[in-house]
């Protein structure tokens, strides 16, 4: 176990560099910029960097995922294929079930909701959200980056403050 851990490390930070390492890390559904900032304070990169890095990763999937994701759908439903089918027809329901609830809090909703750090609650399904009940481009584009940036907040106090405690007690 401590060869493979060994080996994402020199990906990380020989092959990739750290910065490229937290960026794409942070472009991962569920990981996000949740795992891609203790990640940067892991690989020693300044607060600062992390964050700025990790938002950027963050935020690059968004925009394909505003824009194509629908269609992705449609064909899914449309699929021959059991699991695709069952799994287009599931998102669906289950964002139609939940539209007037999230249609009330729109922006504010989706920001919210990519900004908790929890896994499943980031970037990529506030998009898909957003997408689903046909949010405009920029409105949901700017509420998924406030979203994230308010994360990412939260991540990197929780991830720096963690490695100052330790460092106080090394």
């Amino acid at each position: 176990m401590h060869a493979i851990i060994d080996a994402i490390e020199t990906f990380l930070t020989d092959v990739l560099g750290a910065h490229f390492g937290v960026m794409i890390c942070s472009m991962l559904p569920i990981i996000e910029l949740r795992g891609a900032i203790p990640l940067g304070a892991a690989l020693g990169l300044p607060w600062w960097q992390s964050y700025l890095f990790a938002v950027l990763g963050n935020m690059i999937p968004v925009p394909f995922i505003l824009l194509f994701i629908r269609k992705i759908i449609a064909w899914m439903t449309g699929c021959r294929i059991g699991f695709l089918n069952k799994f287009g027809n599931w998102l669906v329901k289950k964002a139609e079930k939940n539209r007037a609830k999230i249609e009330k809090y729109s922006f504010w909703g989706v920001c919210l909701f990519v900004a908790v750090p929890l896994p499943v609650t980031g970037a990529w399904t506030g998009s898909l959200v957003a997408a689903v009940i046909d949010m405009k481009f920029w409105k949901a584009f700017f509420s998924c980056l406030l979203g994230v940036m308010l994360a990412g907040v939260i991540m990197t106090l929780a991830s720096y403050g963690v490695v100052a405690a330790f460092q106080i007690f090394a």
